[in-house]
């Protein structure tokens, strides 16, 4: 469930084009990919990362403090339906740069709507979506794909250690 090593460069990759100042995570799990997109954020950014299970959340605390990067992260526990509408006023977040989607793959198509209706994507924002094609996201990609809100790109890659076709949607919001 973690982005791995050979995703986890083309989400450098794209984390380092982007040179985000608000970044959104939506899954934690261990923790992986927070530290590798905290580790390459300015001074002065800030990620907030949602994760719905409390004892993932207590082991990616770990490994964020271990990581050191404790001031640029902001982890949040529960529901990214539920907290996704409190960014503005709980988080004090405008817009976001950057949003990874590793979550529930059936959450990346309503979570995406619900951060346009909230106002939280702005034009050039980057969605950033992992596991569309394993176990895939077939909903979501047709969306970003044929919306005219959107022009996405796909990066092939391979389910984390294995040799099974996955791969990284990333996807930039018009306006």
């Amino acid at each position: 469930m973690n982005v791995g090593d050979e995703k986890g460069c083309i989400l450098d990759s794209v984390v380092s084009e982007v040179n985000p100042t608000t970044v959104l995570e939506l899954g934690t799990y261990c923790g992986y990919s927070t530290v590798r997109i905290a580790n390459l954020l300015p001074p002065h950014a800030k990620l907030i990362t949602l994760e719905f299970n409390p004892d993932f959340a207590a082991i990616a605390r770990q490994v964020i403090a271990w990581s050191g990067l404790e001031e640029k992260v902001q982890l949040v526990e529960g529901a990214s339906g539920d907290l996704i509408p409190k960014m503005k006023e709980d988080f004090g977040v405008k817009t976001f740069d950057l949003v990874f989607l590793d979550h529930w793959k059936d959450r990346y198509l309503p979570d995406t709507k619900l951060m346009e209706a909230c106002g939280l994507l702005r034009k050039g924002s980057i969605l950033l979506a992992d596991n569309v094609i394993c176990p895939g996201t077939p909903d979501y990609l047709e969306y970003v794909r044929s919306s005219p809100r959107y022009e996405s790109q796909y990066f092939k890659s391979h389910l984390e250690y294995t040799k099974v076709e996955d791969g990284l949607e990333k996807s930039v919001f018009l306006g």
